[in-house]
């Protein structure tokens, strides 16, 4: 059996899909990008900033399925140029303890959508 997540501290979706499914006791989040849910507005600015609002939307969505960071076994990070990836992947390792960081691979893509710079989706088990 499925249970949507929603929480109306990440951004809606914008499409046919869900913030996050759990089954069983596993939460499959989807994609997030750099929309501030208060404000509805695209942060693009600069990464660093672009990846914390990514980072924080997908805190919400775990905090509504009563999880944190320490519960995702696997993230997955898509990224329009790979000379972002420095700066990303410290902001991303902030989040986590280094020890017990999930599984992860990161994907350099040609178009993300809204033309954002990066987008992650994670899984997570309780």
């Amino acid at each position: 059996m499925k249970k949507i997540i929603f929480t109306e501290k990440a951004p809606a979706p914008i499409g046919p899909y869900s913030q996050a499914v759990l089954s069983g006791n596993t939460l499959y989040a989807s994609g997030q990008i750099a929309i501030n849910p208060a404000s509805g507005e695209l942060i693009t600015d600069n990464i660093n900033d672009e990846t914390h609002q990514v980072m924080q939307n997908i805190a919400a969505i775990l905090e509504a399925a009563d999880m944190t960071f320490e519960n995702v076994v696997k993230a997955t990070i898509f990224i329009m140029d790979m000379n972002n990836f420095g700066a990303i992947n410290t902001i991303y390792g902030s989040y986590f303890d280094e020890k017990t960081a999930p599984a992860r691979e990161t994907v350099q893509v040609s178009c993300l959508p809204k033309n954002v710079n990066v987008e992650i989706s994670v899984i997570a088990v309780q």
